[in-house]
């Protein structure tokens, strides 16, 4: 949900094993004239539309920009660089400073994860926040979006966003042809992927790709780090770079590595250069993706 070199971060603390549970369309009435919104943390009140938002999260800072509430944010943590006129600042949201987000005077606060108490901080003077964590399937993303519409008062907009997310992500799926093809998505240079059973590996999935690195999560974590000689043994036919930004590889880069020249993506064209902020960020980019997804499979099956 950040960039690629924050995302793998989170992956190898374990981060986004969290499960989301989020209320989406369960819009109940505050008191107030506000809304409660069921979030992971639970039931969040919400006394009125907000105005001054601390997004914490860079897919959120995404969210709130595409529904018309981008007016509404007052500062964006250090990783949200989409769109430009997001307002980033040095706030983290990987070591929250509870005095530095108070002292944008927020009057809701969107964040992935509690780390080190800071809901409870920001609680304690009164203001909302909102614990969306990263999506373990999509709908899971479609219901943070549709979370973060009721929030802000702007529902319709949110139920218009995934609809056309979800129209755009089932049109590419149904044109695309489906073929037996294998993959590898690399997280960086250092071989850490996923596996079928994370939200980046449900999205292959919709195309019936096959994941190389399935067997080799003993762990069962999700996001192993798979060995050159595995790889190379298993030769995908399509291999999905989502460390472009980070570490700066490309087709030409990896072709360059220790016996990748004979693999059947780098010698097909197979190798595919996703931008690693719509490959990690799970929102309203998240047809981009896909279509890139669709585009190779569609190059690969001609």
């Amino acid at each position: 949900m950040r960039s690629a070199r924050a995302f793998g971060a989170l992956v190898l603390t374990g981060v986004l094993a969290l499960t989301s549970a989020c209320g989406g369309d369960d819009k109940e009435q505050a008191p107030s004239g506000g809304v409660v919104v069921q979030a992971a943390n639970g039931a969040v009140t919400i006394p009125a539309t907000p105005e001054r938002i601390v997004s914490l999260a860079p897919v959120h800072t995404e969210t709130l920009f595409a529904l018309g509430a981008g007016k509404q944010v007052v500062a964006a943590d250090e990783y949200s660089t989409f769109p430009a006129e997001a307002p980033r600042t040095k706030l983290s949201g990987f070591k929250p400073n509870a005095e530095a987000i108070i002292g944008y005077k927020p009057d809701l606060v969107v964040l992935s994860d509690d780390i080190d108490g800071i809901v409870k901080a920001l609680e304690k003077v009164k203001i909302p926040v909102l614990v969306e964590p990263a999506a373990t399937k999509l709908d899971e993303a479609y219901d943070e979006i549709l979370d973060l519409g009721q929030a802000t008062g702007r529902t319709d907009q949110a139920k218009k966003l995934t609809a056309d997310m979800k129209s755009k992500i089932e049109k590419t799926v149904a044109d695309t042809p489906k073929k037996n093809l294998t993959y590898f998505h690399e997280l960086d240079d250092q071989l850490h992927t996923v596996t079928s059973k994370t939200f980046i590996g449900q999205v292959y999935g919709l195309f019936g790709l096959r994941n190389i690195a399935d067997d080799a999560d003993k762990a069962g974590s999700g996001y192993p780090k798979l060995s050159k000689e595995s790889l190379l043994k298993s030769d995908p036919d399509l291999i999905f770079l989502s460390d472009t930004k980070c570490c700066g590889q490309n087709a030409a880069k990896v072709a360059q590595r220790p016996g990748w020249k004979d693999l059947k993506a780098v010698g097909d064209g197979g190798v595919v250069e996703l931008d690693d902020d719509v490959a990690s960020r799970w929102g309203p980019r998240l047809p981009e993706f896909v279509s890139a997804i669709g585009a190779a499979v569609e190059k690969a099956a001609a």
